[in-house]
């Protein structure tokens, strides 16, 4: 009972910082999963694995509710899904399959890495500035596949790759946003379905395990942040985000540092 009650709180927080904020959940979900997985005795070599396809399979249940209210709100561009995702597809399903094979001392510091980059970014509000044309789609798919092999690898949708990359390419900011959550989707779907299936090999999972996917948490994340995402999109206009988003940015650099000690 008590591991289900801290599901539910890391999908309580995942989904209004989501909600609050405009970042991806798995941020938030990858490394708290990781700690809870360790009380929980999962096998120490396939610990960050399982976070990381609990992570991308939540992704796909709430990144519809996402898209879908950017959407009637025409912030979706659908050319660009439509050119980035068989790259997406692509890079995340090549990106699956190469983080089964990868050690998870290496997940983790990649993993850490991302997490203070993300940290700086949002610390220090840079963004890039609108300086090129979308590239045709040879580009698109080489950048899809980028943002997804990056993004299976991190276990997100992708969103902190894909909005710097849009808005330098003159896409404005909130279409930014609503484009990139929709192409949160076959980031999740993609990914999600890689590390089930690089899992179903692999013996000695915990029960209720779907190969990497742990699905206790993977429900328990997806009922409680499909309910605070929305409250946290309407407090976004109502509270100091970008005093929230520095605040935020010392709480990923303390979840970096605390996963960096684990690896010592």
């Amino acid at each position: 009972m008590t591991f289900w009650l801290l599901y539910l709180a890391v999908g309580l927080v995942a989904g209004l910082l989501a909600g609050l904020l405009g970042v991806g959940g798995g941020l938030v979900i990858v490394p708290v999963l990781v700690f809870i997985f360790t009380a929980q005795h999962f096998p120490e070599a396939h610990l960050v694995h399982m976070a990381l396809g609990t992570s991308l399979a939540s992704i796909m249940f709430t990144s519809v509710s996402s898209f879908r209210a950017h959407h009637s709100h025409g912030a979706v561009k659908w050319p660009i899904v439509r050119g980035l995702t068989p790259g997406i597809v692509a890079g995340t399903l090549l990106g699956s399959v190469l983080a089964a094979h990868l050690p998870t001392a290496f997940l983790k510091l990649f993993f850490v890495v991302f997490l203070f980059y993300v940290g700086t970014q949002m610390l220090l509000n840079i963004r890039p500035q609108a300086s090129q044309p979308l590239p045709g789609l040879a580009g698109l798919f080489a950048v899809g596949g980028a943002i997804g092999g990056i993004s299976s690898l991190v276990g997100i949708g992708g969103g902190t790759l894909s909005v710097p990359f849009m808005t330098w390419c003159n896409v404005k900011m909130h279409e930014a946003i609503g484009t990139s959550a929709a192409i949160g989707f076959p980031i999740a779907v993609a990914g999600g379905a890689g590390y089930v299936a690089n899992g179903l090999a692999v013996n000695g999972l915990p029960p209720h395990s779907l190969g990497f996917v742990y699905l206790p948490a993977l429900a328990g994340v997806v009922a409680a942040s499909l309910m605070t995402a929305p409250v946290g999109a309407r407090l976004a206009h109502r509270l100091p985000v970008g005093r929230l988003k520095k605040i935020f940015a010392f709480l990923l650099y303390v979840m970096g540092i605390k996963m960096a000690l684990g690896l010592l």
